[in-house]
């Protein structure tokens, strides 16, 4: 993207309300087309019915997706998104179009950018979003909760997919990526992922947009993220925007939108036109709508505003009118709390003095139980041990696995899914333990919300780090980042003479080179590694504390004679 573009975006967001489009889907149903318009010519005799798949229209009837962006151009959009919502090989896969995904989203990319350049003036220019749906699939959620240690798809099948979606819409013009309707944060963060790799293959700086659906009240995504959990599990991507869309309408947007005050970036919300009758018609007006989103205005809790399901140019008019009246909402700057999540989010208040709670199978016989469970394939007995931890009130659940674990990644996976499930562990942040950094990054990439990696594996040792002069350190952190987690450093275990002078040196090292690197310090968490006792730590932590600021420290209960 040109760093003009950027500039521009940045600088309008500064001054008004950014007015996005309105819905694709309803809107195209007016035009009443038959299963062979949606075929054209180019898929006359594909085997599966082509009804409903409104982004192979971009293919074969370009000229209704190219009148339905002119439609929202007219009624004030800045921003109008690409028809490419199913866009991805997994969606697509339904329909037999699984190879056509990246042309499919260069199609709808070249079509927007075409319609945004005829209405752009040097007073108001048009935007293109590439619209990245979040697939038919779930990455944290099972298919058959009779099997919870299975998944429909993986993080890296999610990955790839959205890589040749992205890559089709930068290819066709897109001016912003907008990852929506969000509805398993483990979905999303593959996007992200996804997204950032590309861009900095390409050396691009292109603005992020993320848009989640949510359910239920209290308001949470439907894979059970909390608001907050949300936010933290993705706020490492350095979002353009972040906000909501879909859902039951703007009325009932207005709380959750509350809840998005101290985002560091711009707030979108893009909500359904009410919700549908029984003759599939959105219930509410353009006039009803543009009162409930100018609720968002009084409140100054939005910066982008549009509509989705049921929402049509109608409602885009009444809603662009209203937000000229009004001055966009101030961002804040980014607090730099330590925020961990599972379900839920864990913010680590800055004026607390002691360390996290982290707790699983502590006693070394419980340990061996503890993989002896997940090599026989009983994970839900392993997760049982952790409840235990969870019940308890610690604040981290450890997976910690040693050399004894099995050395296929599938087990970790089978044992995170599962852990996934039951509500009380999967509520609290998860500090994955392993002992080779391939099992860690297979259970890490299972994980909804914001957990914790241990850097050091049972193959990989505070000293093995210094010999690279921490290349790999810093690789395997980066990769930390790029998974939406934090990284956790185990201390070595020296007990006797020498061993805190042992143990600060590993903390000044790692502080030092990974905060010199650019990653957050307030992500870094040490705790001792097995053997260390308590009050050998005690003074580690105290210098920790002193010399290492907004990093944390963990007890952690496996390790032994650490204290709760």
């Amino acid at each position: 993207m040109d760093r003009m573009n950027r500039e521009r975006l940045d600088a309008i967001a500064r001054e008004r309300i950014i007015v996005l489009d309105g819905a694709m889907g309803t809107m195209v149903q007016t035009y009443r087309l038959t299963e062979a318009e949606f075929r054209g010519s180019r898929f006359a005799d594909h085997p599966q019915n082509l009804a409903g798949m409104n982004d192979v229209l971009c293919l074969t009837r370009p000229g209704v997706i190219a009148e339905i962006h002119a439609a929202y151009l007219a009624a004030g959009a800045d921003i109008i998104e690409t028809c490419s919502l199913n866009a991805t090989a997994v969606s697509l896969a339904d329909y037999g179009l699984a190879d056509a995904a990246y042309e499919i989203s260069r199609a709808a990319a070249r079509i927007a950018r075409e319609a945004a350049g005829r209405f752009s003036t040097p007073e108001k220019p048009r935007f293109v979003a590439g619209s990245i749906g979040p697939t038919n699939k779930s990455g944290s959620m099972p298919p058959d909760f009779d099997h919870p240690e299975k998944r429909a798809i993986t993080w890296d099948l999610l990955e790839a997919a959205y890589y040749d979606n992205v890559r089709g819409l930068l290819d066709g013009g897109a001016d912003i990526l907008l990852a929506e309707t969000c509805f398993d944060t483990l979905n999303a963060k593959a996007a992200i992922a996804a997204v950032n790799r590309l861009c900095a293959e390409r050396r691009e700086d292109i603005p992020l947009m993320l848009s989640a659906t949510i359910t239920g009240a209290p308001a949470r995504l439907l894979s059970g993220e909390s608001i907050e959990a949300f936010i933290a599990a993705t706020l490492h991507a350095d979002l353009w925007a972040l906000g909501f869309n879909c859902s039951f309408g703007a009325e009932k947007m207005l709380e959750p939108l509350r809840r998005l005050a101290a985002l560091p970036c711009l707030v979108s919300a893009y909500p359904n036109a009410g919700l549908p009758g029984t003759s599939g018609v959105y219930d509410e007006t353009p006039r009803l709508m543009g009162d409930h989103v100018e609720a968002f205005f009084t409140e100054g809790l939005v910066n982008i505003a549009g509509g989705c399901c049921g929402s049509t140019p109608d409602h885009i008019v009444e809603i662009a009118a209203r937000a000229e009246k009004y001055r966009p909402r101030h961002i804040p700057v980014r607090a730099r709390n330590a925020v961990f999540a599972g379900r839920e989010a864990f913010t680590v208040d800055a004026a607390r003095t002691e360390p996290l709670r982290g707790g699983g199978p502590a006693a070394p016989e419980e340990n061996r139980t503890f993989i002896t469970l997940i090599k026989e394939g009983n994970f839900d007995g392993a997760v049982e041990m952790l409840a235990s931890a969870a019940e308890r009130g610690d604040e981290v659940i450890v997976i910690a696995v040693d050399d004894a674990f099995p050395g296929d990644t599938g087990s970790i996976a089978g044992l995170v899914n599962t852990a996934l499930v039951h509500p009380c562990v999967a509520a609290k942040p998860f500090l994955i333990e392993c002992p080779r950094w391939d099992i860690t990054e297979a259970a890490i990439k299972c994980v909804t919300g914001k957990p914790l990696a241990a850097l050091f594996t049972g193959d990989f040792s505070i000293e093995d780090a210094a010999k690279d002069g921490g290349a790999e350190l810093l690789r395997r952190a980066k990769d930390v980042r790029a998974w939406g987690a934090a990284a956790a450093a185990a201390l070595p275990g020296e007990n006797g003479p020498g061993g805190e002078e042992r143990q600060i040196a590993a903390a000044r090292y790692v502080y030092n080179l990974l905060a010199g690197a650019g990653f957050p310090v307030e992500d870094m968490v040490f705790y001792p590694a097995r053997g260390a006792a308590a009050e050998h730590f005690s003074a580690v932590y105290a210098w920790i504390r002193e010399h290492c600021p907004r990093a944390g420290t963990l007890w952690y209960s496996a390790a032994d004679g650490i204290a709760r």
